[in-house]
């Protein structure tokens, strides 16, 4: 059974899911396409990110979701930083880093969390 040709999603577990609906739609701007007692699923491009009630919420120490910002990479930053985002910093990637925006050749790219500290990422590639 080859995954290949089949669709797949992000999926982020959360404390609270009320906490977690306000982030992921006013701040982030998602529109939730499902919205149950403990699981959201929110469209976001030509897939859908979940996120669901669970006691090991912002247990993961790495990328949670990725999104690509392509040309409108600087907007998005802009966006977020309006809205209170703040931007980690990863010095240890040995890219430089000005405002939480980390550059390395044509890529640019930020990381932030959400309220359970699940690592975000948005990146202009």
């Amino acid at each position: 059974m080859p995954f290949s040709d089949k669709s797949s999603s992000a999926i982020v577990a959360v404390r609270d899911i009320g906490r977690a609906r306000a982030f992921y739609s006013e701040t982030l701007g998602l529109e939730a396409s499902s919205d149950e007692e403990d699981m959201i699923e929110f469209r976001t491009g030509a897939t859908r990110l979940v996120v669901y009630v669970s006691d090991f919420a912002g247990s993961n120490k790495a990328n949670g979701v990725v999104w690509s910002g392509g040309a409108d990479f600087d907007a998005i930053v802009d966006q977020l930083r309006d809205r209170g985002v703040l931007f980690e910093e990863y010095p240890e990637l040995g890219m430089d880093i000005a405002n939480g925006v980390h550059t390395a050749g044509d890529f640019k790219g930020v990381w932030f969390k959400d309220p359970d500290g699940n690592i975000l990422h948005v990146h202009n590639m």
